[in-house]
């Protein structure tokens, strides 16, 4: 069984290939993700809705850990999202906060600077 900071490495690098399936099926069934500048949202049906939303606009995204430490189900992965909307280049410092349990995601909380994002794309 992959270690649980294996599977946040995982799950970050499978970003770039810009796949909602893939990306979902790294949850639980009732997984959460909060995106701490809007409500949490639970459950796949949800998660492919949210995340998918991201995605549309996205040519290309690539998120670099800094760093990442893991401490039993708890896994905190410091990174720089680099992500293109069309032709605009946005590089978004952000911290996530993952929780595990029996190898998926229980619990996604990202933390980041939302004026950092509206700068770049604006």
């Amino acid at each position: 069984m992959m270690s649980n900071d294996e599977i946040v490495r995982r799950f970050i690098a499978a970003w770039s290939r810009l796949n909602v399936d893939e990306l979902v099926g790294f949850f639980m069934p009732d997984g959460t993700y909060h995106n701490m500048m809007a409500k949490p949202v639970s459950g796949h049906d949800a998660l492919r809705q949210f995340i998918g939303g991201f995605l549309r606009g996205w040519t290309a995204t690539d998120w670099e850990i800094v760093n990442i430490v893991a401490q039993g189900d708890l896994v905190i992965a410091e990174r720089v999202d680099r992500t293109k909307l069309g032709e605009k280049q946005v590089d978004l410092p952000c911290c996530g906060v993952f929780e595990l349990s029996g190898g998926k995601i229980k619990r996604w909380r990202d933390y980041f600077d939302l004026a950092t994002y509206t700068r770049a794309v604006g």
